[in-house]
């Protein structure tokens, strides 16, 4: 794009982006943990030595929210410390986060507070765009709020360059399909993705159980489904949710919660830890149902496609395991070699897979009629706390005013002739 102006450049990437699956990495790092809900001080975590640790490793997509508490804030800053723009460019990561959802009780989806989040998220960020915006948990507001959400996220991508791809998150399945069809049907555009969480795991399996989900997604033209919440916020732990940071506010019912408790036994006695087998089997089994709506593998042959898996991080033993177990299931899916180690790697791979899965058939059983539970959500008597006078009102903070110095600014050095 040599000889166009700046802004002339984030247009021009914006218009002639390639497919999303031919782009996004197939682990991404989820950052919320970088918040208070699942530790005491976030400012506390090593964010920089975190987020440097995973690029390293290969980890080149985080995923944040403004709904995460300070998690935009911390990995903003880690992105922008020394130690990792001086070894990683900003060319080299794809940033991930969603608009819409200001609280747990509180949801603006209008094209203006829209407008301001994306603007907000930029400056904490640190980045003149984003790769990638959900609207963030679709189910909580009414389907013309999404389709109003999703065509102001395609303006910001198609007017100001500040977004490269748009997509929808939240918790139903069928609501999560019902809106892509949406989408597809009132713009002629497909979404670029669906975030799915905690439908894919040891407890729940209903993003990939059958054909239907991917099949209807498949139908609405969605680019890339992720999955993400392979642990169910906690259920499939050993501490089990109680136990953990999130006990006063998970949406679960006690039976659920008790159901994935009795589930430790199981792992115990295969020599196994519930959250070991829960990750691996998750990240093994999308690897391959989610690779029709999933991306490439460096590793792999080029039309190899694999499912995309979100995987939240808060410590560097966290990532580097993640990795590990990762980089084996990849090892499994590898073609025939002449690499006696690697075929050997393969082999351990794959009977691996056929180990995690023996045991968790032996949950499933424990599981009952618990297995493949979703519970409500919206829970029973939700109602979105965002006053209508409200709605579109955005905060005096300077960040919308920021944003309008810097296209004016950008404006002045565009009309400046170029020296010969």
């Amino acid at each position: 794009m040599e000889g166009l102006k700046p802004s002339e450049q984030l247009l021009s990437q914006a218009r002639s982006r390639p497919r999303l699956h031919e782009v996004i990495p197939p682990l991404i790092m989820g950052t919320a943990t970088f918040n208070t809900q699942y530790v005491a001080d976030p400012f506390d975590l090593p964010a920089a030595s975190i987020v440097g640790r995973a690029l390293d490793l290969g980890v080149t997509a985080f995923d944040t929210s403004p709904y995460y508490g300070p998690s935009e804030t911390i990995l903003g800053n880690a992105l922008a410390h020394p130690s990792v723009t001086s070894r990683h460019a900003r060319a080299a990561y794809f940033l991930v986060t969603k608009a819409g959802r200001i609280a747990g009780d509180e949801f603006d989806y209008s094209p203006a507070w829209i407008r301001y989040s994306v603007c907000r998220s930029l400056e904490r960020l640190h980045t003149p765009y984003l790769d990638l915006v959900y609207t963030h948990d679709v189910e909580f507001v009414s389907p013309p709020e999404v389709l109003a959400a999703v065509r102001e996220l395609r303006r910001l991508r198609d007017e100001e360059g500040l977004v490269r791809y748009v997509g929808i998150s939240g918790y139903p399945v069928v609501k999560l399909c019902e809106l892509a069809a949406m989408v597809l049907r009132e713009t002629g555009e497909p979404l670029d993705a669906v975030l799915s969480y905690a439908h894919f795991t040891v407890q729940n399996t209903t993003l990939g159980s059958a054909d239907d989900a991917m099949r209807r997604f498949a139908e609405a033209g969605v680019d890339v489904v992720l999955n993400a919440s392979m642990l169910g916020m906690g259920l499939l732990t050993t501490r089990g949710a109680d136990a953990g940071p999130m006990a006063h506010w998970h949406p679960s019912p006690e039976g659920l919660r008790q159901a994935c408790q009795d589930l430790v036994p199981v792992a115990v006695e295969a020599a196994e830890k519930l959250e070991v087998v829960a990750i691996r089997w998750a990240l093994d089994q999308w690897a391959t149902t989610g690779a029709a709506r999933g991306t490439s593998a460096s590793r792999l042959p080029a039309d190899t496609r694999v499912g995309v898996s979100v995987m939240g991080i808060s410590n560097i033993a966290e990532l580097e395991e993640t990795c590990r177990v990762f980089n084996s299931v990849i090892e499994g899916l590898e073609p025939d070699s002449p690499d006696a180690d690697l075929m050997n790697r393969r082999q351990w791979s794959r009977d691996r897979r056929r180990k995690i899965q023996a045991v968790v058939e032996k949950m499933w059983a424990v599981l009952g009629t618990w297995k493949d539970y979703s519970w409500d959500s919206p829970g029973p008597g939700f109602f979105n706390t965002r006053k209508a006078a409200d709605v579109g009102v955005t905060p005096d903070d300077g960040v919308l005013t920021r944003h309008e110095a810097k296209i004016a600014a950008q404006a002045s050095v565009d009309g400046v002739p170029a020296m010969l």
